[in-house]
């Protein structure tokens, strides 16, 4: 009589049954497949990182991590995640071919491996698979970088560095399809930024890095009652993106005024947004169709 196979031994977490294994692995699944809802919160770069990685086309911003310099770009050749430039320069992008649904987890996971990495390696991508630390404890979360905004992807290669033709014609075609961009110092909270994508309209995205986004949307909606929601003369609100857990109200504009123009109209508007942030009081019937229609055209992204 032939005996019976024993079953490989397996290799389980200390103290742990089979089933407490599985149950462990399934919640741990769980645990990576889950949004987070405000990735980069708690960051004084938050309004930046989240420009960089949805509104901006080139641009980059220097960071420390662990004492180290980082370049934090929004997109790098090929889509890649991070690279390691011959001169040791460490890049990360924002904006990248492969990733998770958690970006301040994924942001995390490229900053740790480029400062391991080797001049020369690339990492294609940028999912975060666990091993990473907390985005915070990378870099200082009450740093504001500077952004440097470029009009096309040049920057990607050195002066005189001998570029592969093939690379040449990835960076011409990407270099086609960057749309002007500039950020509007105003002194207001968030980020704002200056587009002009085309088509005879510019816009300005505000990033609005309050905690309550209903108060945000609720005080757009009581200014616009009022007829006040505009940057000044030509200008339209368009509605609001919503992005990681913030509110990104957007106007339309004339493309010849130049962006740093509508900085006085900012802070005009800021200060009346900030006024009707603390109202509690009920929305009138004009106001709850003004937030009616916000909400119509508002685009999670």
């Amino acid at each position: 009589m032939a005996k019976k196979k024993r079953k490989k031994q397996e290799d389980l977490p200390e103290g742990m049954s089979r089933r407490q294994a599985k149950m462990a692995a399934r919640a741990k699944e769980r645990e990576a497949l889950q949004k987070d809802p405000r990735p980069f919160g708690g960051l004084a770069a938050e309004a930046e990182l989240i420009a960089l990685q949805e509104f901006v086309p080139s641009a980059s911003a220097k960071f420390q991590v662990k004492g180290e310099d980082v370049t934090v770009a929004t997109v790098l050749p090929g889509a890649a995640a991070a690279m390691v430039r011959e001169s040791g320069e460490r890049l990360v992008a924002l904006q990248v071919g492969a990733h998770s649904q958690n970006p301040g987890r994924d942001l995390a996971y490229a900053l740790s491996w480029v400062l391991e990495a080797k001049p020369g390696e690339t990492l294609q991508s940028t999912a975060a698979d666990g091993s990473q630390p907390e985005l915070k404890a990378l870099i200082d979360a009450t740093f504001t970088p500077e952004i440097t905004v470029y009009n096309d992807f040049n920057w990607w290669f050195a002066e005189g560095e001998d570029v592969p033709a093939q690379l040449r014609q990835a960076m011409n075609q990407a270099n086609g399809a960057v749309w002007p961009s500039a950020e509007v110092s105003a002194g207001v909270p968030g980020a704002v930024w200056w587009v002009n994508p085309g088509g005879g309209k510019a816009h300005i995205r505000w990033i609005r890095t309050e905690d309550n986004e209903s108060q945000v949307l609720n005080a757009l909606a009581r200014i616009a009652a009022t007829g006040e929601l505009v940057l000044g003369e030509g200008t339209k609100f368009a509605g609001a993106f919503r992005t990681h857990g913030v509110v990104v109200p957007v106007w339309d504009l004339d493309p010849e005024v130049a962006p740093e123009s509508y900085a006085e109209a900012l802070k005009a508007l800021d200060a009346k947004l900030e006024a009707e942030l603390g109202n509690d009081a009920q929305l009138t019937a004009a106001e709850r169709k003004q937030l009616d229609n916000i909400k119509s055209r508002q685009v999670t992204i």
